[in-house]
């Protein structure tokens, strides 16, 4: 297991990175997230660096129930928030990879994965998140 593949569900995908794109944003979506944010790393990189880059974003996915429960809860949480999910082309060009960030380890920072609910919290985060990934093998 690698260190990305240990702190997100990973997925490659056969589809082109547009697909790819909305695929996961339609599988988001089916577990009750939306994407709150949309960094085009590439883009952002050729704008501020001139570098050249794969295709590569990154969503800021929430859920806004479990957000507002971990919120209204403890709000210095909102750190560990929004759930970032990355698609990029495979640099071996075969596809997209898509990583989903898995909330109970981010939620092991400091001292998020003492509080019990947030605890609760993060484990319906997961839950859906893996299903995510599950809905996005499938495919």
């Amino acid at each position: 297991m690698t260190t990305s593949a240990a702190m997100a569900f990973e997925v490659t995908l056969p589809d082109g990175y547009a697909t790819a794109v909305a695929k996961v944003t339609a599988a988001l979506k089916a577990e009750g997230f939306g994407v709150l944010t949309r960094i085009d790393v590439d883009q952002t990189l050729k704008e501020k660096l001139g570098a050249d880059f794969r295709p590569y974003v990154i969503l800021g996915a929430c859920n806004p129930p479990l957000a507002h429960k971990a919120l209204a809860h403890r709000a210095d949480v909102g750190l560990m928030l929004p759930c970032n999910v990355t698609v990029e082309v495979d640099p071996a060009g075969t596809g997209c990879l898509v990583r989903i960030a898995d909330p109970a380890i981010m939620l092991s920072v400091g001292d998020f994965d003492r509080d019990p609910v947030l605890r609760d919290v993060a484990a319906e985060a997961r839950s859906r998140l893996a299903r995510v990934a599950q809905a996005l093998r499938s495919t």
